[in-house]
């Protein structure tokens, strides 16, 4: 009756913890069966394979010696003779596992307290491991929680069947929480560590705002209306970009709601901050005047090649557009990626009359002309001397005011001075110690010549094993703020394509690769354009 009731107690205690930690009845008798056979060997020999199984059904333990069937014995403990084996298999073979069935044993409390940290330790493995594979797949999600404990500023909340924490940096500014507190947050991350899983959630992730929408935004959470950007100054102000995929759908109206009552929702689980909704748009420009809401915009200038935008606001709109601490023009900035430039109409004013003095300057300088002619010039437009010495002469001569010799002598004295340039900027080439055969490259020029060997670009193996971003150079975001990197060819207003033709090209004339090899890329890209999709 005895050996009974431990059996059956056996069974209750692994049910019992199976059901307290969520884990699996089976992991918890096999961690049983490890602590059992650990205790059986401090009885046998730590070299003895002792196995220990227990019945899920009936509760009954088994304790058996596993021993090696081997020719050569070189460990009593556990291998075993053929000679023998075949006295209690006769099939018995090397290689084979005879298993003896052990007395049951008498634990004392030195072997009961290490089967017990075997199996404490067993179990909490299991936890964890129960608790990682069910949160993993849940980043991106919003859970609800309890605060549990406030560790200098870090928040632990109990999640039901595990815990997680949000970082100080994490939490809304001037937010407090408190032990039982319900708490609504954003997993971004789940790690495995060595003390466990650990789950970190979010109240100031960009992301949050956006599955709060979702919960209470049906259209969205339908997929009718889409979120296309977030940028958030936690606690403060946020600015959300939306689009509808069905034309009678107003995305704005339907994130507002009656009365404002589904962003109202959201602002209150965000402590009041400021949520300004917008409409996205594919136009980077309407997009951009949508995104400086509430200031009006009257002119949008685009630099597509830094992707940065100039944006020209009535007067009394720059502190608007600008924002407390340049807070409107940083978020909307965050929202379209692009960077933002705000002036006000004196300014651009000022800034179009800086660049037509500019002109003009370079005009009368360089081809020792009347200041009136210098300004007539720039007014037309002609913003180089490139562009004055290579126009059709007809052209430049139907200017009011011209006629064909005053075209011919302006000609003239652009080419002149092109030459004298040209002459300069050889000699300066020769200075850098930059090869003669670098003009064997499609589209190079004499001025591009200098700049790659003031940056140390000499031969056409140098220019052949050069990156694009080593020419045109490079923008890193980081934070919401973009760093500008520059290239060799910084300000030649070279589109990245261009400079891998010339790099390509060069690789050519080094003998790298070859005019076929160019042809091939070339060839698969025309055929995946004009091959229709299935």
């Amino acid at each position: 009756m005895v050996v009974s009731a431990n059996k059956l107690e056996l069974l209750q205690i692994a049910d019992a913890v199976a059901r307290e930690k969520s884990i699996d009845r089976g992991i918890v008798i096999a961690a049983m069966e490890d602590a059992i056979a650990k205790a059986a060997k401090s009885r046998y020999g730590a070299e003895t394979d002792v196995k220990a199984e227990i019945n899920p059904k009936s509760g009954e333990l088994r304790l058996s010696r596993h021993m090696l069937v081997s020719e050569v014995i070189e460990n009593p403990s556990t291998q075993i003779t053929v000679e023998d084996a075949r006295r209690q298999n006769p099939a018995a073979q090397v290689g084979d596992t005879i298993a003896d069935t052990l007395p049951p044993l008498e634990y004392g409390r030195i072997a009961a307290q290490s089967a017990k940290q075997v199996i404490v330790q067993k179990v909490r493995d299991a936890e964890r491991d129960r608790q990682y594979q069910e949160f993993k797949d849940r980043i991106g999600e919003i859970v609800n929680g309890i605060v549990k404990r406030v560790e200098y500023g870090n928040v632990v909340a109990e999640l039901g069947r595990g815990e997680a924490i949000i970082r100080r940096d994490e939490m809304l500014p001037r937010e407090m929480m408190r032990n039982g507190d319900r708490v609504r947050a954003y997993v971004y991350d789940v790690r495995r560590e060595v003390r466990g899983p650990q789950i970190f959630l979010s109240r100031t992730h960009p992301q949050f705002m956006a599955k709060l929408f979702a919960q209470e935004v049906p259209e969205i959470y339908d997929g009718i209306v889409e979120i296309r950007a977030v940028a958030r100054d936690p606690g403060s102000r946020a600015k959300i970009a939306v689009i509808s995929r069905d034309s009678s759908v107003d995305p704005v109206g339907a994130c507002v709601g009656m009365r404002g009552s589904r962003v109202q929702a959201v602002v209150n689980e965000l402590q009041g901050e400021k949520i300004d909704i917008i409409p996205w748009s594919p136009d980077v420009a309407t997009f951009v005047v949508n995104a400086l809401a509430p200031a009006e915009v009257a002119k949008v200038v685009l630099d597509e090649e830094k992707e940065r935008i100039s944006v020209v606001v009535p007067d009394q709109q720059l502190s608007l557009a600008i924002g407390r601490r340049g807070q409107n023009v940083r978020l909307a900035s965050q929202l379209t990626g692009w960077d933002i430039d705000i002036l006000t109409e004196q300014e651009e004013s000022e800034r179009r009359q800086a660049e037509f003095e500019n002109r003009t300057k370079l005009f009368t300088d360089a081809l020792n002309l009347d200041q009136v002619v210098g300004q007539l010039l720039a007014s037309e437009g002609f913003a180089s001397i490139e562009d004055l010495a290579f126009i059709e002469e007809k052209e430049l001569a139907s200017i009011e005011g011209f006629d064909d010799d005053t075209a011919r002598e302006l000609q003239e004295r652009a080419r002149e001075y092109l030459g004298r340039v040209e002459t300069e900027l050889d000699a300066r080439r020769a200075e850098l110690g930059v090869d003669e055969a670098l003009r064997e490259v499609p589209g190079m020029t004499t001025k591009i010549m200098v700049a790659l060997g003031e940056n140390d670009i000499k031969t056409m193996e140098d220019l052949a094993g050069c990156a694009t971003d080593d020419l045109t150079g490079w923008s890193e975001r980081k934070d919401g703020e973009t760093t500008r990197h520059p290239g060799a060819l910084d300000g030649f207003e070279m589109t990245r394509e261009d400079a891998e033709g010339l790099i390509m090209q060069a690789r050519v004339k080094a003998g790298w690769i070859t005019e076929a090899d160019l042809a091939q890329p070339a060839e698969a890209a025309a055929e995946a354009e004009t091959t229709p999709a299935e």
